[in-house]
């Protein structure tokens, strides 16, 4: 494939794995309802949690991850230079899914899984910043924006600047997604993980 079609089939991939809405998927399909009619309306694993179903928010946190860890891991294969934008392309997916009229979720735990697929240590740091976090201060916007931040430095660190650079662009992403969860958090007012969404 030539360096014109490559780079947009490493792109298409991952749009298409991260498209998949498996939070509104599970609910469904377990009878929980339309995820998009509770809470904050997100498709994400934290906005699961607020059925009272906690098995279902892990298996949405966890497939959320595995799809972005996916994406990349299977552009790798194919075309190894553009993995990078796999990852990109898994978050776009998520965020703006077209089968949902683009109204997606924040992108943290498939963003989580990218880190993943780009290098070990870039996803290590990212977990351990997202889940030591989140049992810290208990406000899971908090942590995954930061986990979010902490990806692209590590990546810098490490000599990776093309995963560094599209790793800066999720976060930035990331963090426009969640400047809903900005003002609350200035207003005092953003809720802890197991409280109800006002």
């Amino acid at each position: 494939m030539n360096w014109i079609l490559a780079p947009i089939a490493a792109t298409a991939v991952g749009y298409l794995l991260g498209s998949v809405p498996f939070g509104l998927i599970l609910t469904r399909l377990t009878g929980a309802g339309d995820l998009r009619s509770i809470g904050s309306g997100n498709i994400g694993a934290t906005n699961v949690l607020r059925t009272g179903r906690k098995g279902l928010a892990a298996a949405t946190l966890l497939l959320d991850l595995l799809k972005g860890l996916a994406a990349v891991l299977i552009v790798a294969r194919m075309w190894p230079d553009y993995a990078p934008l796999a990852a990109l392309g898994a978050l776009l997916g998520h965020c703006f899914p077209v089968w949902l009229g683009f109204r997606g979720g924040k992108g943290v735990a498939t963003a989580a899984g990218v880190s993943f697929g780009l290098g070990w240590p870039i996803g290590l740091a990212y977990a351990v910043t997202w889940i030591g976090l989140l049992a810290l201060v208990r406000i899971s916007s908090v942590a995954g924006m930061t986990a979010a931040i902490v990806a692209p430095i590590v990546a810098l660190a490490l000599g990776q600047r093309e995963a560094a650079l599209v790793l800066a662009v999720i976060a930035a992403l990331v963090l426009y997604l969640h400047r809903e969860n900005i003002a609350r958090l200035r207003a005092g007012t953003e809720p802890k993980v197991g409280s109800s969404k006002s």
